[in-house]
């Protein structure tokens, strides 16, 4: 019996339905992958999506899509999609809605904006301190330390934690590189097996660093990864997970901790290679 027959259960949860991909994907035939791996990084569609929308951006007939449903557990793809949509029925609102809603509830004065989020920032920096694993961190900053090169990754709303590793990397001697994703160009053809990737992503998942990701495992690079749990698309096996969550406000949330997460991993890089 094959690791596909033995499913049984649908799962109750995306996150749980993300860890399934991850268990499944590698014994996926090829169209089954491409459905695995392009729905891995578009779970935020998948509620508004059709079956015939989503076998064309995996590049599948429908007929695959529903087969991956299946084998998911799910009698078929309008289940798979209830999932989601009970999941997410109250998802994160558009900004112009955040800025409605904080308007409407009178939450929009500047000073008042900012005890908010000064203390949206406070509660992030003490969730990490006492969630912080230090073999974890550990084993992240000798992976880093000893790299000849160390590639960043964070697109959309981490590239500032990416373009601040860069910045300080920089500062410190430590060679590094940023990734842009100009172009759509594939720049994990950059990696050599002595570099290490420094990745930050949380959901919605940046496709370009998970991309990055799978590209530097393939190629035998390590990966350490700022990101928002277990269920994330970059928590592949082989990969350094440095869990990190923010708090928000409004729908809107800070750097506050993930910035502290980063600087401290450059600083004991840098302190570990002797550059500071």
């Amino acid at each position: 019996m094959t690791e596909i027959d033995k499913v049984t259960a649908a799962p109750e949860s995306p996150e749980a339905f993300s860890r399934r991909i991850a268990e499944l994907s590698e014994s996926l035939p090829k169209r089954l992958r491409q459905c695995a791996d392009h729905i891995a990084l578009n779970l935020d569609r998948i509620a508004v999506s059709t079956v015939a929308e989503l076998a064309e951006g995996a590049g599948v007939p429908p007929s695959a899509l529903m087969r991956f449903c299946q084998i998911m557990g799910f009698s078929g793809f309008s289940e798979m999609q209830r999932l989601f949509r009970d999941a997410y029925s109250g998802a994160r609102p558009d900004y112009a809605t955040r800025l409605a809603n904080l308007r409407d509830g009178g939450g929009g004065a500047p000073g008042a904006l900012l005890a908010e989020f000064v203390d949206a920032g406070r509660a992030s920096l003490e969730r990490l301190a006492q969630q912080v694993n230090e073999n974890t961190l550990e084993t992240a900053v000798s992976m880093l330390s000893g790299a000849r090169m160390i590639h960043l990754a964070g697109f959309r709303r981490a590239y500032p934690v990416a373009a601040y590793l860069a910045y300080a990397f920089d500062r410190m001697g430590v060679a590094a590189q940023l990734h842009s994703g100009v172009g759509h160009m594939d720049q994990a053809r950059t990696f050599l097996p002595d570099d290490a990737l420094l990745a930050i992503t949380f959901a919605p998942y940046s496709g370009e660093t998970v991309d990055l990701v799978k590209g530097a495992l393939g190629r035998g690079v390590p990966v350490v990864a700022l990101t928002d749990g277990p269920a994330s698309p970059v928590a592949l096996p082989g990969a350094c997970i440095l869990p990190v969550e923010e708090v928000d406000f409004g729908a809107f949330r800070s750097l506050s901790a993930t910035l502290a997460l980063a600087m401290s991993l450059s600083v004991a890089v840098g302190a570990r290679r002797g550059a500071v």
